[in-house]
């Protein structure tokens, strides 16, 4: 019998070595952990408190509910779990702090244009305060190298939405909102925003990596997401109207996995962990990781210890 970790033991590890050190300074990690299913809410209110501690954002993913093969509803997933006004607000808190603006007292999640409070403090009218905000925001965020053209214009004029006066009920941002969460992918909708790529199975990596950027870019330490693939691993489909991963989808599945392993150094500050069950190493199921061999090869280890289990390990199994 292979020797297993508990989740508390393992838990510690991931946050001393990973979250609070690695991750934090840029570094990214995807770890495999294969448990029992009434033992995941346990591991989920455990990255809670650490995400909290550490101020990292907690996105989950379950493959009961999402397109786990589809690279594009992973991103919107991700999206949906983000408060993008939020990240808006803390970038320019931050950026008019780089400015030597006093901000201090001023919470990001507050109620209003926050760069009208932001010019009260101050002592300065609202205009003077955008005349110096909008070239910093241009050079910053319009022009940053690091994300994908549409999503760094796209959080351009986010942030600019957040500076604009009038009532909350015209926000105008939410075309963008719609975008990002795959509400409503209509690219008619962004026209005025000088946006013309689609979020697609093409597009969306370049999404995925430009929101890791996004979120530390703001101020956040990272992002852990916790992905749920266990249904994935049903051989066969028990017809009870939930989502069935035919062999091919399984196989889109591994092999999305396995281009996040290899470009994990294009997602600065993020931690997933894969939660799967027993069937995904057991060398006789038909959905495990030998189905695909490039997967199983970057996650399965070498050399192992009969007697003591790496908490560092790409794959655990906890208990």
């Amino acid at each position: 019998m292979t020797n297993t970790i508990s989740i508390d033991r393992w838990l510690n590890v991931v946050t001393d070595e990973y979250l609070h050190s690695f991750v934090r300074e840029g570094g990214a990690a995807i770890k495999f952990a294969v448990l029992d299913l009434e033992r995941k809410p346990a591991l989920t209110d455990a990255l809670k408190r650490s995400c909290n501690e550490l101020d990292f954002i907690l996105a989950e993913i379950d493959a009961v509910s999402s397109r786990v093969h589809m690279p594009q509803d992973i991103f919107f997933a991700l999206a949906s779990q983000i408060d993008w006004r939020l990240i808006a607000r803390r970038l320019i808190l931050r950026l008019l702090a780089e400015r030597s603006y006093r901000v201090d007292a001023i919470g990001p999640d507050g109620s209003g244009q926050i760069i009208d409070t932001i010019a009260r403090v101050n002592g300065l009218e609202r205009e003077l305060m955008m005349v110096d905000l909008r070239p910093i925001l241009v050079e910053r965020v319009f022009k940053n190298p690091n994300m994908a053209k549409s999503f760094r214009i796209a959080m351009y004029h986010l942030c600019l939405a957040e500076c604009e006066s009038g009532p909350s009920d015209q926000y105008a941002g939410q075309p963008l909102l719609d975008w990002l969460t795959g509400t409503n992918m209509r690219i008619g909708n962004l026209r005025h925003f000088q946006i013309h790529t689609p979020i697609n199975r093409t597009t969306a990596r370049h999404f995925i990596e430009s929101a890791f950027y996004w979120v530390r870019h703001s101020g956040y330490s990272g992002m852990v997401v916790l992905l749920d693939n266990r249904r994935v691993l049903l051989a066969r489909n028990p017809k009870d109207g939930i989502r069935y991963y035919t062999r091919a989808a399984v196989m889109d599945h591994y092999e999305l996995l396995r281009e996040l392993i290899d470009d994990v150094d294009r997602l600065p500050g993020a931690f997933f962990t894969i939660v799967t069950g027993l069937d995904f190493v057991e060398p006789q199921s038909p959905r495990g990781w030998n189905l695909y061999n490039a997967l199983h090869t970057r996650v399965m280890d070498d050399v192992r210890d009969r007697n003591h289990v790496n908490p560092t390990a790409a794959l655990v199994r906890l208990s």
